[in-house]
């Protein structure tokens, strides 16, 4: 990727530091300063002696408000602060991947458990060479967004070195084949040196040459998403759930076992202990799309709970950044935010302490456009080189008590395509996801329809339909069976019962602790489906022929339920031969 990039426009190299100011009041993570000249809004600051980072938030008159990212004690009236002249801004390179990092992208891998305060005391990993391949020559015309080399050695993922936006010309120069520092410059177009590695401000969206509709699903391995509420490349999730409903172990899952090229796992305000399972985990999980490890394809933000609070504001769009400087790269990337309430109560301690009028339960009144914003940068996209790429955004929800009705769950149910809501009562029963098929939708059903059919598997929307209307019909029977008992009902209701009950223990429950079971390929999931649909139907035409309900649900149904963790997660053969196994048993009990 290019050299810096300044939020203003196309001009590149570090902006010159304005004038220090003096520090006239801190309160907590709120710094007031004198006014100097230049001084805009969003620009980064060194606060004090240790060189805090902070952000300008307000300007009125001769005063200046900057938002501090770390811990303000020991900082008093009359010090320093000294102006960068740039908004807040991440270094962006090949380093990313397999990376563990901060809210403000600075390295936690490899130094310990903390970073020291401020930037003049960052522990930075040690600075290695990268192995560049040219692709084009000197005197060679390029437009931005074009591929000038590959990183060689970056491990399991394509890293490009891309013309950095608002930039095009001849090259005049470039550099040879071989290992070359992060910042090293690599090429020189019109004058504007390129190096490996890129600065780029958190805030504002990278460039894109259009936005794209996808037709490609994202496959998540889980059966409930995949088969009912599926994602298409480029969309956006929420996936709201209360304490103790599996939240963070789905989305543990879907970091380990979705078909990306890329995650980035923004770890927003969770606790210390969760965020080191998962890092832990990622470190020793295969990838069978590499052969080597799938933490060599995630870069980690981990801005835990206790961790600087105004960080956590910041690292989402941290997040974001690096998932829009991989997707231009022509890559698919997931973000998984856990949790966006963590976020959002950031937004209202920060308001609060500005003293914003607060809007519903504390919150900003811009709280609804701090969260449109967030979830608008995914996209299918055209890069500016003429690749597809895209940003997939899931977003985890944690209302407090569990009420769905709050404030940061209904703005973000409004913006995002798919919600997947998470049910305490199935969490409870130990059906796992505990994913309510009555509380979530999918807005991308018809354009994945649609490929579906152009892939060649036109009876997936039919599946998908007969499966939610097994389950709608056995819900609308439940509220009866326990009212009256199950014997009163008809005998095709009770098999209406019974087939919901396969459905939900056959197909849509998943082991996250099961070897063939915590990943479920397409093939699987579809055969899963069609199997119970099938033996369901065998079911109904035996009861249509005399046969007792009471004989059929007797009927040890074993087999076809066992047969999600009996078979390899592609088996789907297998699953066929289970089903079969299970029609031959029930033709036995036919007149």
């Amino acid at each position: 990727m290019g050299a810096v990039t300044e939020a203003a426009g196309t001009s590149h190299g570090a902006a010159e530091p304005k004038p220090s100011s003096r520090i006239l009041r801190v309160t907590g993570p709120l710094i007031e300063m004198e006014y100097t000249s230049g001084i805009a809004m969003y620009d980064l600051v060194s606060i004090g002696p240790a060189g805090l980072p902070g952000e300008v938030v307000a300007i009125s008159g001769d005063v200046v408000t900057v938002q501090a990212y770390e811990y303000t004690g020991g900082l008093a009236p009359g010090q320093t602060a000294l102006p960068q002249g740039r908004p807040l801004s991440v270094r962006l390179g090949p380093e990313l991947l397999g990376g563990i990092f901060d809210g403000m992208l600075r390295p936690l891998s490899g130094v310990g458990d903390w970073l020291l305060p401020g930037t003049a005391q960052q522990q930075a990993t040690e600075e290695r060479n990268w192995n560049f391949s040219p692709s084009v020559t000197e005197g060679d015309r390029v437009a931005e967004g074009e591929v000038l080399g590959e990183i060689l050695d970056a491990g399991a993922v394509r890293v490009r070195v891309l013309v950095p936006p608002g930039c095009g010309g001849t090259v005049e120069e470039m550099a040879v084949a071989g290992d070359h520092p992060r910042d090293a410059i690599v090429a020189r177009i019109d004058g504007t040196d390129v190096t490996v590695g890129a600065l780029w401000p958190v805030r504002r969206p990278r460039p894109v040459r259009e936005r794209v509709d996808s037709r490609e699903g994202l496959n998540t391995g889980q059966r409930v998403i995949d088969l009912l509420f599926p994602v298409a490349r480029g969309s956006t999730v929420a996936v709201p759930g209360g304490f103790g409903t599996g939240k963070t172990v789905l989305l543990q899952q879907i970091a380990k076992w979705c078909d990306a090229d890329v995650i980035v796992y923004v770890g927003c305000g969770e606790r210390g202990n969760e965020m080191a399972d998962v890092i832990t985990e990622l470190a020793e999980l295969h990838d069978p799309r590499t052969g080597g490890r799938l933490a060599e394809r995630t870069v980690t933000i981990a801005n835990t709970s206790n961790m600087p609070m105004m960080a956590r504001e910041a690292s989402v769009y941290t997040g974001m950044t690096v998932a829009e400087y991989f997707r231009d790269m022509g890559l698919h990337v997931v973000v998984i935010a856990d949790s966006t309430s963590r976020w959002a109560e950031a937004l209202r301690e920060f308001a609060s302490r500005t003293g914003a009028l607060p809007a519903e339960e504390g919150y900003p009144a811009g709280l609804a456009s701090a969260i449109a914003a967030f979830y608008e940068r995914a996209a299918a996209v055209t890069t500016l080189g003429g690749d597809r790429g895209s940003v997939t955004v899931i977003g985890a929800v944690s209302p407090p008590g569990g009420d769905m009705t709050e404030p940061v769950t209904a703005h973000t149910e409004r913006f995002v395509r798919c919600l997947w809501t998470l049910d305490r009562d199935l969490a409870y029963a130990r059906h796992y996801p505990a994913l309510s098929w009555n509380g979530s939708f999918s807005r991308d059903v018809p354009v994945l329809a649609a490929g579906h059919r152009a892939a060649g598997d036109p009876e997936w929307a039919r599946r998908r339909d007969r499966v939610g209307a097994t389950l709608a019909e056995a819900d609308r029977l439940a509220d009866l069976v326990d009212l009256i008992g199950i014997a009163a009902l008809p005998a095709r209701e009770r098999i209406s019962v019974l087939a919901g009950r396969l459905v939900r223990e056959g197909v849509l429950q998943q082991s996250a602790l099961s070897e063939r079971d915590a990943y479920c390929g397409p093939e699987k999931s579809a055969a899963l489906a069609d199997a119970v649909l099938t033996i369901a139907d065998r079911c109904h035409e035996l009861v249509d022929s005399g046969v007792p309900a009471a004989s059929v649900e007797t009927i040890d149904f074993g087999p076809l339920l066992r047969a999600r963790e009996d078979t390899d997660p592609h088996d789907a053969a297998g699953v066929a031969e289970r089903r079969d196994v299970m029609a031959a048993t029930l033709e036995e009990l036919r007149p």
